[in-house]
């Protein structure tokens, strides 16, 4: 719903014109949840209801959150589960957030910091690393702590020094290995960093493997410059 400025109010006539056309093809909505930067006043409420032709208990208000981790204890607050189990005749139990109400304080108010820095290609794009992300995140959050992430490009790290300036200020390092040459060069000077200066390191994917046994292999006296195993 949009909330207009210079008038200073949410306009609902969008969810109408919305409900409208779903009326128009014979589906007729059972909840309303009214995405809105801001909480839903019970007057608007009212309305949605009585032109939407819905209950005013199930006009819900889906207010943008700081984190999407307190979306379900903001629709909780609304009580969207309790109409849910209602409309689907299922027995309601009393509800417990108690382990989630803990997670999202420890979302909010972490102990301290840990910097990860992840070493891989198109770290640009960072929709592609969502899952690594958010499992960096929870790691994190296991140890009350706010996970800091630190892209870098692989092709970046042109030589153990520009390696050395790119890492130096992460607790950690995170390879994410990719098919294809390119920037595997700079994957192998990340972690001889890591090794050479003891910085916890993991490679992520199977090629992985193979660059920890290359980078070995470079350490040793007269390998300075093995590509293979």
């Amino acid at each position: 719903m949009p909330f207009i400025p210079t008038a200073g109010e949410l306009k609902t006539k969008p969810t109408q014109h919305s409900v409208k056309e779903l009326l128009s093809i014979g589906i007729q909505p059972d909840l309303l949840l009214c995405r809105s930067d801001r909480w839903l006043p019970r007057d608007l409420k009212k309305k949605i209801a009585l032109f939407c032709n819905v209950p005013e208990s199930h006009v819900i208000s889906a207010q943008d959150m700081d984190t999407i981790y307190a979306v379900p204890v903001s629709l909780a607050e609304e009580r969207l589960d309790d109409e849910i189990l209602r409309l689907l005749h299922l027995e309601s139990h009393e509800r417990n957030m108690s382990r989630w109400l803990e997670l999202l304080d420890r979302i909010r108010n972490p102990e301290g910091e840990v910097r990860i820095a992840v070493v891989g290609k198109y770290v640009a794009l960072e929709d592609a690393y969502k899952s690594l992300r958010e499992a960096l995140m929870h790691g994190g959050l296991a140890h009350k702590l706010r996970t800091v992430i630190e892209w870098v490009e692989a092709e970046e790290l042109d030589s153990p020094a520009a390696a050395a300036a790119r890492l130096r200020h992460a607790d950690g390092i995170l390879v994410s290995w990719r098919l294809r040459k390119r920037g595997i060069q700079g994957m192998i000077y990340a972690i001889q960093y890591a090794r050479t200066n003891q910085v916890p390191y993991l490679g992520f994917a199977w090629g992985c493997m193979r660059d920890d046994r290359v980078c070995a292999q470079r350490l040793a006296p007269g390998r300075s410059r093995q590509h293979g195993v």
